[in-house]
């Protein structure tokens, strides 16, 4: 990438954990090149939703009162409501669809910017597009998680409002992913 002042295969030397110089056992930066994707977001929501739990609660007391209205209807009534019963299979819907419309709206954020490239290093993550760069040092993060596909990141603020997804798809080798997990390990938490 140009301007990060690194070439591909060179060894990070660059700041290290605390603001130390970083040392001859560093490991080497993983670059990602990838297109965002709807289930790139998808996976990124529902691992905050697991973490934060506030979601899941919320959904789970919505679809409880819904299910017990519905009931008590029917119960009352001797018969069930259409329209109770279009309203109820309406919440399910929307409590169901709400992360993909997440998801989705992301996408239009992000997609119509182009190729990501991702550079993870002992200094923190730098992500370039066609339109924008940004830096990241390992501070901002709290930790992340693992999924089969991606890699999560969370940032450290209450409600976790920035997340990094990183595909694994994007790495050029199956190599990269190792290495990547082993710098995510070293300057972050599994959370």
């Amino acid at each position: 990438m140009a301007g990060d002042g690194t070439t591909e295969g060179t060894k990070v030397t660059g700041i290290g954990e605390g603001g130390a110089p970083a040392g001859a056992g560093e490991l080497e930066a993983v670059r990602l090149t990838y297109r965002p994707q709807p289930s790139d977001t998808l996976t990124g929501l529902r691992v905050r939703d697991r973490i934060k739990r506030t979601w899941l609660v919320l959904r789970s007391a919505f679809l409880v009162l819904w299910v017990g209205q519905w009931l008590l209807a029917a119960v009352r009534n001797g018969s069930v409501e259409v329209v109770s019963s279009v309203l109820f299979l309406f919440v399910v819907v929307v409590l169901w669809g709400y992360p993909r419309l997440q998801a989705s709206g992301v996408q239009r954020l992000v997609g119509w910017q182009g190729e990501y490239r991702v550079t993870v290093s002992a200094s923190g993550i730098s992500c370039a597009n066609d339109h924008s760069t940004l830096i990241q040092k390992w501070s901002v993060f709290r930790g992340y998680r693992e999924t089969p596909g991606h890699f999560v990141l969370l940032s450290r603020d209450p409600n976790i409002m920035v997340l990094d997804v990183l595909p694994k798809r994007g790495a050029d080798g199956a190599g990269d992913v190792d290495r990547l997990r082993a710098l995510l390990d070293r300057y972050s938490t599994r959370v």
